[in-house]
């Protein structure tokens, strides 16, 4: 059997494209309430949404994938790194 993990990790994620005056982050917020998910999205000035969420790795494709399907016509291209967890998060929620 495989071995699987439960360690969580960080990733950031940039979403280009149509992300910004389309509920983008109001429904990421929503979508996060059904994953057990920590971290953030926010607008960023070039137009671009920044997301941070944290959980573990199968928990984190499931969530960018619900997301990624909810957005289709709107996302033309994401950058996804793990990031190092140097902030504590206790919620999913927006920021400025």
């Amino acid at each position: 059997m495989a071995e699987t993990t439960s360690e969580p990790i960080r990733r950031r994620v940039l979403f280009y494209g149509r992300v910004q005056g389309v509920g983008f982050r109001y429904t990421t917020v929503s979508i996060a309430r059904r994953h057990p998910v920590v971290g953030f999205v926010r607008n960023l000035p070039n137009g671009s949404v920044e997301l941070v969420a944290e959980a573990t790795s199968p928990v984190l494709d499931k969530f960018l994938s619900d997301i990624e399907s909810e957005f289709a016509g709107y996302i033309h291209q994401q950058e996804m790194h793990e990031v190092e967890r140097d902030e504590v998060f206790d919620t999913f929620g927006t920021r400025r």
